[in-house]
C-alpha cells in the first residue's frame, strides 16, 4: 500500500494514515475483503512507529471500515466503500472550503480564486469547462 504522508505537516500521522486508507477504500485501491499490510510492515514502509498504525487499524475498525481477524490482519469490511466515499467528499469539501476561506482573507477575488481553482485542475489533470 502506498500512499503519501508527511512527517513535517501539522496533522497527526495517524490522521494521515487514516486518511491514505479511506481514500484507498473509497477509490477502489482496496476493496471490500482485501487484507492490509500487517502493522509491523506498514510501519516499516511508512516510516511510522507500528503503534501508529496499530492504533490507525484500530480507529478504523470501530468506524467500520476494516474488520480484524486475530492471527490473520486487518481486511477492508464489506460496506466501508461507500463509507469512504461518504467520509473522502467530505473531507476535500472542507478543505476547498477552508482554502476558498483563506484566500478571500488574503483579498483575493472570487474570480482569482476560481482561476488557481482552474489552474489546480488543470495541473491534475482534470480537463474540460469547469465552471
Amino acid at each position: 500500500m502506498n500512499f503519501p504522508i508527511d512527517p513535517k505537516s501539522t496533522v497527526p500521522l495517524s490522521d494521515q494514515i487514516a486518511e491514505g486508507i479511506r481514500f484507498a477504500v473509497a477509490t477502489g485501491r482496496l476493496a471490500p475483503g482485501e487484507r492490509l499490510p500487517g502493522v509491523r510492515v506498514l510501519a516499516r514502509d511508512l516510516l511510522v512507529n507500528p503503534n501508529t498504525v496499530a492504533k490507525v487499524y484500530r480507529d478504523l475498525e470501530r468506524e467500520g471500515v476494516l474488520r480484524t481477524r486475530p492471527g490473520s490482519g486487518a481486511f477492508v469490511a464489506s460496506r466501508a466503500a461507500e463509507r469512504c466515499r461518504r467520509a473522502s467528499h467530505a473531507s476535500v469539501v472542507s478543505a476547498l472550503r477552508a482554502a476558498v476561506a483563506r484566500g478571500v482573507a488574503a483579498g483575493l477575488s472570487g474570480e482569482e480564486i476560481a482561476r488557481v481553482a482552474h489552474a489546480c485542475l488543470e495541473e491534475a489533470g482534470v480537463h474540460g469547462h469547469v465552471q
